[in-house]
């Protein structure tokens, strides 16, 4: 059997984490429509901190390992885009059906950039630690509280988006390595 092609393995993946947000969408509906864009960041740096304790071998006391931080990564840069682009709602004004297609309308614009970056930077990514996706995962972060606490403004850098979308894109490359490393 042929190895799957990159953009296979992003869809799969992607598909996965899909399928968790559509499933917590059942449970939960769209209560994150109240968080504002900050919120949503503050909730990525926990997720990426808590990949960095297990990644350093300190002890979890919760049972959900890296994949499932990760998974939580990808669906919570989502959840930032979407928020972006209609702003916090003062309830969960969308039903499950908008959510699911806002949802695939950014998860394509990520396949979109990374195969347009991959293609430029070779796969790169395929010899990288999965700790340097941790570690870039909390610089873009980092970055993205900076352009909030500045209200947005940027001299010449990408905005809160980019910064989403990147996130996205090395949590998935993330879970494609430990797929692989699974096998």
């Amino acid at each position: 059997m042929e190895p799957l092609s990159t953009k296979q393995e992003f869809e799969q993946v992607l598909g996965k984490c899909r399928e968790l947000y559509r499933k917590k969408l059942q449970d939960y509906g769209c209560s994150w429509r109240i968080m504002r864009p900050s919120s949503i960041t503050d909730q990525l740096y926990i997720k990426a901190r808590r990949i960095r304790t297990l990644e350093n071998g300190e002890a979890a006391l919760i049972d959900e390992g890296i994949p499932s931080e990760l998974m939580a990564l990808v669906n919570y840069s989502i959840i930032g885009l979407i928020q972006l682009k209609l702003g916090p709602a003062e309830q969960a004004d969308l039903d499950n059906e908008t959510a699911l297609a806002l949802y695939d309308e950014f998860a394509a614009s990520a396949l979109e950039l990374m195969l347009h970056k991959n293609h430029d930077y070779g796969e790169a990514w395929r010899g990288m630690r999965p700790s340097s996706y941790t570690d870039l995962i909390l610089m873009k972060i980092f970055r993205t509280k900076q352009i909030e606490n500045n209200a947005g403004r940027t001299l010449i850098s990408e905005g809160v988006d980019a910064n989403y979308m990147d996130i996205m894109n090395y949590a998935v490359f993330g879970l494609i390595k430990a797929d692989l490393e699974n096998v």
